[in-house]
């Protein structure tokens, strides 16, 4: 009888790994556990992630994936390490983590959803046995003044620095097959500046289907008030994702626009953010009691979230010079809802090829505050070319992301 680890070699099982709880994850990895229960895919996955996303996954399996998708649990001290402040101590644990994980499952080949830190361990030329790797890069910014006006600071030029030696050395380690980019514009970029840049291939971030139900908790279930514009934060709050520059926005804010918007804030929000967000919205509520103003924190369901969404009047996104794509222009897009975004780099870019809303600099609260009083006088469907936003959504799927991730070790044309 042939071993366990035998025959998830000989079946052609992937190993993803993942070892964050937090963000898109855990609708990521479901999209590929579905895609392993239907007729499309050929093989197996084994996820390692922490208990918590093991637990999530498992009560959502779809007919079919049974015996097909496996869990292994990441120890305590495996995710504290993976997750460690010290970036290179974290890069290092994952690379650990994933040649760990691929010997005591006997997996054909590893996935990391997230490859951005392993650039540096990758970068240094080490593998996993033999076995080949490949992973989705978030976080490319070294092709952004091709993208449009780009005037980075001295840390962001050292940063950028920093990342296109580790990208050369990275692709041209054997061990990679291929590099999954979700910046569309990035492939080209690697083509043509890295002799392995081959390897590189877009991959388009999944539009997640409409969910089947529609209920809010009675903590957000007069959102948006009647007469008001409705305008939602959602996700991860850190403070990246500029929910500070909206408070500071919405205190400059002219009290004839004070009183016609209505603002919620609906998802966890990072602790070490919490208390500056207190103070802010406690000072907002003294000197401008006419705001409609509310922070649900909590992680909400996707059916909660996608009626939040269909109830507001614009979504923003105003991330402070985020490197990287966003989910939150897809989930906008789908229900013809123009975001408020950053105009930097490729958020900015795709919302402006795309009429999928406003782009400013959010990291000036003067100009947010301007750009909410502009979509306020206009109306908000002034600022989104919906059949336009609708194309953009269509061409990015669940299936075909799940598709390319599992195609992303295989053999590759022309990638060395």
């Amino acid at each position: 009888m042939p071993s366990p680890v035998a025959d998830s070699a000989s079946r052609g099982e992937l190993l993803i790994l993942e070892s964050d709880v937090e963000g898109h994850s855990q609708e990521w990895l479901q999209h590929l556990v579905e895609f392993v229960a239907s007729d499309d895919a050929e093989g197996s996955i084994c996820l390692v992630a922490p208990p918590a996303l093991c637990a999530a996954l498992s009560r959502h399996m779809p007919a079919g994936a049974t015996d097909r998708v496996r869990f292994m649990a990441m120890t305590p001290r495996e995710q504290a390490l993976c997750g460690h402040r010290v970036l290179t101590i974290a890069a290092f644990a994952r690379w650990w983590a994933m040649r760990s994980y691929l010997r005591r499952s006997g997996a054909s080949a590893g996935f990391f959803l997230s490859l951005d830190l392993l650039c540096i361990p990758l970068g240094l030329g080490l593998g996993a046995r033999g076995k080949p790797l490949a992973g989705i890069l978030f976080r490319p910014s070294v092709h952004y003044a091709a993208m449009g006006e780009y005037r980075p600071s001295l840390g962001e030029r050292l940063r950028d620095m920093r990342k296109s030696l580790f990208y050369r050395l990275m692709l041209r380690n054997p061990a990679i097959r291929t590099v999954l980019s979700l910046d569309p514009f990035f492939p080209d970029h690697a083509a043509a500046y890295y002799p392995a840049g081959a390897k590189v291939r877009a991959l388009p971030d999944p539009a997640e289907p409409p969910a089947t139900l529609a209920r809010l908790s009675p903590a957000v279930h007069d959102f948006v008030p009647a007469g008001r514009v409705g305008m939602l934060l959602f996700g991860y709050l850190t403070e990246r994702k500029g929910p500070l520059a909206v408070l500071e926005a919405l205190r400059l804010l002219p009290e004839a626009t004070t009183h016609r918007i209505a603002v919620l804030f609906a998802g966890r929000v990072d602790p070490a953010l919490r208390g500056d967000i207190e103070l802010r919205t406690a000072s907002l509520g003294r000197d401008r009691p006419e705001l409609w103003l509310r922070i649900e924190d909590r992680r909400l369901d996707r059916d909660e979230l996608e009626a939040l969404v269909a109830r507001s009047d614009v979504v923003l996104a105003p991330y402070q010079r985020f490197v990287g794509s966003s989910g939150v222009l897809l989930w906008a897009a789908r229900a013809g809802r123009p975001v408020l975004a950053q105009d930097y780099g490729l958020i900015g870019r795709l919302t402006r090829d795309h009429h999928l809303g406003v782009a400013v600099d959010t990291t000036d609260p003067e100009r947010l505050a301007a750009a909410i009083e502009r979509v306020v006088e206009q109306g908000p469907q002034t600022f989104i070319d919906r059949p336009s936003a609708a194309r953009f959504v269509a061409a990015r799927t669940p299936q075909c992301f799940a598709s390319l991730v599992f195609s992303s070790t295989q053999p590759q044309p022309d990638s060395t």
